[in-house]
């Protein structure tokens, strides 16, 4: 089985005003215990790559492994600005195509792969009126929060592996130690010809390296 989770505030789920990765695990948790889930392997990309890791420390006996997409369990500054700033121009209510709001993100984001992402989450919420799937308010107003750090007693002792872009900074050699620290079975392999979102701009490595560690 393959369970494709879509966050609080993110895709199909609901939006809440709070936000946190204790919620976000808890919200896994929940999920899992509805569909009776155990022997999990979870995989989680940035954000979804710390809920991920908050999940598997927090429900050990849950958890059969635990892949992370380009990012640590360390701090990060607020850095996606350009992307919020970008799409609060976008007056939704009144564009009436993606190729519009498309138009209007290329005055901010020069890159047409983000664009194309971002504008995935953009949806009819009723007939001639555009939304974004996603809270943009409360992920905005919550940046500090997601760039938290993992929580010093989380400790998973089962196979884990970290993936990172070849192109992307978000997971450098300094970090191992700390990896390690949380992670202390924990790999790390890198995608060729990718940045932070590996998973997109080299998916055949990608899923190659990620199966081959499932099935290992």
């Amino acid at each position: 089985q393959v369970h494709l989770v879509d966050q609080r505030n993110h895709g199909r789920s609901f939006w809440s005003d709070s936000f946190n990765y204790n919620l976000l695990a808890e919200d896994l948790l929940i999920y899992a215990d509805h569909h009776n889930l155990d022997e999990i392997i979870i995989l989680g990309h940035s954000m979804g790559g710390k809920t991920a890791m908050q999940f598997a420390a927090d429900h050990v006996e849950r958890v059969e492994k635990l892949l992370v997409a380009d990012i640590a369990p360390k701090y990060y500054p607020p850095h996606h600005h350009e992307i919020f700033n970008a799409l609060n121009s976008v007056p939704v209510n009144s564009i009436q195509s993606r190729v519009q709001a498309d138009e209007i993100l290329s005055q901010h984001l020069s890159d047409a792969g983000i664009r194309q992402f971002l504008l995935k989450s953009l949806y009819w919420q009723e007939k001639g009126k555009l939304a974004f799937r996603f809270n943009l308010e409360v992920l905005q107003n919550k940046m500090a929060v997601v760039g938290e750090g993992l929580q010093e007693d989380a400790i998973f002792d089962k196979p884990t592996l970290f993936l990172r872009g070849d192109n992307s900074d978000y997971i450098l050699e300094e970090d191992l130690e700390l990896i390690h620290s949380y992670f202390p079975f924990a790999q790390l392999t890198t995608i060729e010809r990718a940045g932070h979102w590996l998973h997109s701009e080299n998916p055949g490595q990608f899923i190659q390296e990620s199966l081959e560690f499932i099935k290992s």
